[in-house]
């Protein structure tokens, strides 16, 4: 090769690898999904953030077995280092033996909180990528469903875990109650099914890619990171709870400045329970406006409300799986596909 056309290949190759990664051209490739369950199968429960009862997982173990499925309870159930379900230590093991565990084909965590960043990186992911299984959860446990799809591009379940499981289900609203069985449905590959309701705020549009997201806060704090997410030709799905809107915003542009927007395919933004104001401190802009702000460079689709996040209607989503979102003026589809 010529020393003119050599260092002309150089320079083209170097300016493509300072280009920001949302520039460039990029092919998903195809999640790796666990087997899908059948009776009999087993699903361990273990607490990687917050701690619960054995009492209190009661509702959901004798829920889960009523769908045919047997339960392992893992170690950290009942224990407690003061918000924690036992030390770091403790419940890295406790996750560490069910993911490495061929006899289990989905690991339930029993609840969020907080605890899940702290051990991410003692984890070995290997015993998981040899023997692949579905971990189930949302808000703290974003940082598991981020970490994984990021390091193995395996598909996890974004859902309630055991917390949200009514101790009397006769007397469980509806929406609790097909919100809980949507687990079921995810587990075993049936088609999932979304109640949307229109938002007049939406943005029309049809984006197909691998769905990925969850916890706007979590989100931000793995930016950078082993567990950061690659946005690029995907769906991205945020929920939060407890945030004041100057505090969302600031989130919102930490999606835009870390290349999480720019090529995305579709957003859907589902329930934000939201902090009031101060008095005297007053941000003076609605979720909306904060969102379609963000959002105006771009033309993909947006939908708000989806019933997903800290609330009743949580229903399960397929993480890191490939879905078809589509907006109209009238309706708003979520589907599932291969």
């Amino acid at each position: 090769m010529k020393r003119k056309r050599f260092l002309s290949s150089l320079l083209t190759v170097g300016a493509a690898a300072t280009l920001p990664a949302w520039t460039r051209s990029h092919a998903a490739p195809s999640p790796r999904v666990p087997a899908y369950l059948v009776a009999g199968d087993t699903i361990g429960i273990t607490c990687p953030a917050g701690f619960i009862t054995l009492k209190e997982i009661e509702p959901a173990i004798q829920q889960i077995e009523s769908w045919g499925f047997k339960i392992k309870i893992g170690n950290t159930v009942g224990k407690r280092d003061f918000s924690f379900g036992g030390t770091d230590a403790e419940r890295a093991a406790d996750l560490q033996q069910m993911m490495d565990d061929p006899g289990l084909k989905a690991i339930l965590c029993a609840r969020g909180g907080y605890g899940a960043v702290r051990i991410i990186d003692r984890l070995d992911l290997s015993g998981l990528s040899n023997c692949p299984k579905w971990v189930i959860g949302f808000s703290d446990i974003t940082v598991l469903l981020c970490h994984i799809h990021r390091n193995l591009n395996m598909a996890g379940i974004h859902s309630k875990m055991c917390n949200s499981f009514p101790e009397d289900w006769s007397k469980a609203e509806p929406v609790q109650v097909e919100s809980i069985l949507s687990i079921r449905q995810a587990l075993t590959g049936e088609v999932m099914q979304y109640p949307v309701v229109v938002n007049e705020k939406n943005r029309t549009g049809i984006a197909d890619g691998l769905l990925v997201g969850g916890n706007l806060k979590m989100i931000e704090t793995l930016s950078g990171s082993r567990s950061d997410i690659d946005t690029v030709g995907k769906i991205l799905f945020v929920e939060d709870t407890g945030e004041y809107l100057y505090s969302i915003d600031r989130m919102f542009w930490n999606l835009e400045r870390t290349g999480k927007l720019g090529g995305l395919q579709g957003l859907i933004v589902g329930g934000f329970k939201i902090k009031p104001d101060d008095p005297g401190e007053e941000f003076g802009r609605t979720l909306y406006d904060i969102v379609l702000e963000r959002v105006s460079a771009y033309n993909f689709p947006v939908a708000f409300d989806f019933p997903v996040g800290h609330q009743k209607n949580n229903y399960a989503l397929k993480y890191g799986m490939p879905h078809r979102l589509t907006v109209t003026a009238d309706k708003v589809t979520l589907e599932d596909h291969i």
